[in-house]
């Protein structure tokens, strides 16, 4: 995986170091996975960001791969999405690059918008893979949603979603070696039979249901957009469309430029089942095509 990059455990925080891979020369980008995989869901995207002229850097978010997982506390804030984008910031900083862009995936699409709204200076450009801001999907939970997406409430708030999961993980998460990647999969595999890594993950989604959507509410009626040029991506044969019309129209008004779009041709995880036109996309959007 990763040919030519380096890898790399840089401290963030107090007790806090975040692993993963950067590789390239240019302008950078960071891409971020999201739940349950670690960095190593880009190693398809990566290499080809880094062969078009970008610096690419690929961590494990906060609790998740090999990163470090810090105790949780009451109010989630541990977890939370602005607390990960100050991992960021900071693991950008560590790295040289004062200015980049974001694209994330999935849970990591969230911490990339926090990203782009707590830190205006730093990001250039934000792409947000599957997903609308939090607190519009979470306004926009009816039945249907719940349905698709009932994980989210098993997470965010059931006493027993941490036994029930560390049990066997592999049946609930059910990896697929053949479409993943031999050491992709084996990547995801250690982190998700660590139960620290579990606790995390769902502290990640407890925070989704509480202080993160606080923070998305303070923003939206403090009317503070992005500033960034943005990229909704979805994929075609998920359920954004279904659940969302134009996933687009529900970026328009956080974003203070005209939001561009890429439909990509595959299931949920674009990066693994679509690489070639997931780095198409990245690329022509980060270069102005």
């Amino acid at each position: 995986m990763f040919p030519g990059f380096g890898e790399w455990d840089l401290p963030v925080a107090p007790g806090v170091a975040l692993h993963g891979r950067s590789g390239g020369a240019g302008p950078a980008v960071l891409l971020l996975h999201g739940h349950p995989r670690t960095h190593a869901t880009w190693h398809r995207v990566a290499p080809a960001l880094a062969a078009e002229g970008f610096t690419v850097v690929c961590p494990d978010l906060r609790g998740y791969g090999r990163s470090a997982k810090p105790e949780p506390d009451p109010e989630h804030r541990v977890y939370c999405d602005r607390t990960m984008a100050a991992d960021l910031t900071a693991l950008m900083s560590a790295l040289g690059h004062d200015r980049f862009a974001v694209a994330g995936h999935d849970r990591g699409a969230y911490v990339a918008y926090r990203t782009a709204l707590d830190a205006p200076d730093r990001v250039a450009a934000l792409a947000v893979c599957d997903g609308v801001p939090l607190i519009e999907a979470l306004e926009r939970a009816d039945a249907d949603f719940a349905a698709a997406w009932w994980h989210w409430f098993f997470f965010g708030s059931s006493p027993h979603a941490e036994r029930v999961i560390t049990a066997d993980p592999l049946a609930w998460y059910r990896p697929d070696e053949s479409r993943m990647g031999r050491e992709n999969y084996a990547d995801m595999v250690a982190a998700v039979t660590d139960p620290r890594t579990v606790r995390a993950m769902l502290e990640d989604y407890r925070a989704g249901l509480t202080v993160d959507r606080e923070h998305d509410a303070a923003d939206r009626a403090a009317g503070r957009r992005i500033t960034a040029p943005v990229l909704a991506m979805w994929s075609r044969h998920d359920d954004m469309e279904r659940l969302y019309g134009d996933p687009a129209a529900i970026w328009k008004p956080w974003c203070e430029r005209p939001v561009q779009t890429a439909v990509i041709d595959s299931g949920h995880h674009m990066a693994e089942e679509a690489p070639g036109e997931v780095a198409a996309a990245l690329t022509a959007f980060l270069s102005g095509r």
